[in-house]
């Protein structure tokens, strides 16, 4: 599997390195509701957006015990204000401990705020999405990054992000001429390509070196290709050592045949000779008969 070998390496070497957070996990405070009564998804390609690029995301950062990746879940960010939160599409949040699960993510407690938002825009939510929640995650709970897109073909694509600047100011991140952005807070590079069975406009991540992070089906697939891979190798390796076993054996046979005719030989040159030494004796007998007899 070098493939999967030489991605893991590469995740090793570009996910950032941060400090622990000084808050302990916190699985749910009295007195905070942790859901309500909207669904999950506004639409489809929203919710296949979300489902992908969360199961992106958290797979890639999976090897650090102390990422946690929140889905559609609430964060309050203000301790004794219930009206003080947020429940954005997907969250990423460095520093604190990936498990247990939360119902809600509380900032005060766990010592941390989300690193990077990302919010997929639907009819009911764009206006805000675009408009007022940039200041609410960047400016007033304090994440580093916020990005948005458009997930919908059927729509203008939109894809957009803002960081905080070392000074505190909120400034939009330029895009590539690819239209694709770079996340320093993740170290991923972000871009859009169109999903045309499905039709949603997916968001995929990359690496700082263009390396796509896999979705799961693609690394099933990635994975059944490196298996038969692997087979057919082991395939021809056992071929390969089967002839050269055979062309041992035919090697081996040749040397017992001329080892065989050359002991032959031998043996045919014994009686030959055994039988002219036996030849000339009854020659000489013969011939001394014959001198006896005159």
């Amino acid at each position: 599997m070098a493939t999967l070998n030489d991605f893991q390496s590469k995740q090793r070497k570009y996910i950032p390195i941060f400090p622990k957070a000084s808050g302990k996990p916190t699985v749910y405070i009295e007195g905070y509701p942790c859901e309500d009564d909207e669904p999950m998804a506004a639409t489809g390609f929203h919710g296949e957006q979300i489902r992908i690029f969360s199961d992106q995301v958290s797979r890639y950062f999976q090897i650090n015990p102390h990422i946690y990746i929140g889905v559609d879940s609430f964060i309050y960010y203000r301790e004794g204000d219930v009206t003080k939160f947020v429940a954005p599409d997907v969250y990423i949040v460095f520093g604190v401990a990936k498990y247990p699960q939360r119902r809600s993510f509380y900032t005060w407690s766990e010592g941390a705020v989300p690193t990077t938002i990302f919010e997929f825009l639907s009819d009911s939510t764009a206006y805000q999405d675009r408009h007022g929640k940039f200041q609410v995650y960047l400016g007033d709970m304090g994440a580093q990054e916020y990005f948005i897109h458009q997930p919908e073909m059927e729509k203008p694509a939109e894809f957009r992000g803002w960081r905080r600047s070392p000074s505190g100011d909120i400034v939009e991140i330029a895009p590539d001429a690819q239209g694709g952005l770079f996340s320093e807070a993740l170290n991923l590079y972000f871009r859009w390509e169109n999903q045309l069975e499905t039709h949603v406009r997916l968001l995929r991540p990359y690496l700082p070196d263009g390396t796509p992070i896999t979705t799961s089906t693609e690394e099933h697939h990635l994975r059944m290709e490196e298996h038969h891979l692997r087979m057919e190798e082991e395939r021809l390796r056992m071929e390969e050592e089967r002839l050269r076993m055979e062309e041992q054996h035919r090697r081996m046979e040749a040397e017992r045949r001329a080892a065989a005719a050359e002991t032959l030989a031998a043996e045919e040159t014994q009686r030959r000779q055994k039988a002219e030494g036996e030849l000339e004796r009854l020659r000489a007998q013969l011939a001394n008969r014959e001198n006896n007899d005159i």
